[in-house]
């Protein structure tokens, strides 16, 4: 009897362990990628991660995201609030949070009486934390719905959620990079950079971030690629000539008859 509960505990540990187990690919692998001038401004060129925008990834909170702090999966990667890009970037989130009701709002009469918006460490404007996490999410059970309540109000309200929350939340997990490359001919070109937004790209604090999603084989579940599922957010952030040109070297790279050079190892195989 004693040999049965302690084979039966055993089980249950391990069962729990493979839940919990970090299931990322890592940092490095080869990637694919592909530049082309932007059609609607002759200075400037894409380019583009073509591993990434044709993989499977979707986000998958509230349904085994595992969090980026430990101990708080349930808010996914709301846990350190949002930076604001710019002014405008705030003064735009600003016109939705005056919109936002109690019903949609866990918060709401916190964050209109004392504020919603916090200065970090170093002095830069931020969502306000609260209570562990940014003051607009949700918590689950609250009768409006868990999640950020910014998204909460774009869905209710029939708009894409770029268009309520702040630019970091709604890019990510694709990053938007910028270089001026110097030319041969003594000319320059700004080359936009367009591609997967991971570990390194919040800095060297990344690395410590108790899981991420872009390259959990648990995320890489998606029923259409990055490129379709989040046409809204490329298109915002490439414009929609740049964007067709993009979704067209996409579809070219899927519809090969040979296997992908690069496909992205999170993927399912």
């Amino acid at each position: 009897m004693n040999d049965a509960r302690t084979a039966h505990a055993a089980k249950a540990v391990k069962k729990q362990k493979k839940r919990t187990e970090p299931d990322e690919k890592g940092l490095d692998f080869a990637r694919a990628w592909v530049e082309f001038p932007d059609p609607a401004d002759e200075e400037q060129v894409f380019r583009c991660d073509l591993t990434w925008l044709t993989s499977r990834w979707t986000c998958i909170f509230g349904n085994g995201c595992q969090g980026i702090q430990e101990g708080r999966a349930d808010d996914g990667c709301c846990t350190l609030g949002a930076h604001f890009s710019d002014e405008d970037d705030e003064k735009r989130v600003a016109g939705h949070v005056a919109r936002l009701t109690p019903e949609l709002w866990q918060f709401h009469d916190v964050g209109t009486e004392s504020g919603w918006v916090q200065l970090d460490e170093d002095g830069d404007r931020q969502t306000r934390r609260w209570e562990g996490s940014c003051i607009f999410q949700n918590r689950p059970g609250f009768a409006g719905g868990a999640g950020c309540s910014l998204h909460i109000l774009a869905m209710k309200e029939g708009r894409e959620p770029l268009e309520t929350k702040p630019d970091v939340c709604w890019q990510l997990p694709v990053r938007r990079t910028y270089d001026w490359i110097d030319r041969p001919d003594d000319t320059k070109v700004l080359q936009v950079s367009i591609g997967e937004y991971d570990r390194r790209g919040w800095g060297p604090g990344g690395h410590d971030l108790h899981w991420y999603c872009t390259t959990a084989s648990s995320a890489h579940v998606g029923g259409e690629p990055v490129y379709v599922s989040y046409r809204p957010e490329l298109v915002e952030m490439m414009g929609e000539e740049a964007y067709g040109v993009l979704a067209g070297l996409c579809e070219a790279r899927l519809a090969s008859q040979l296997p992908l050079v690069a496909p992205h190892p999170a993927d399912p195989v």
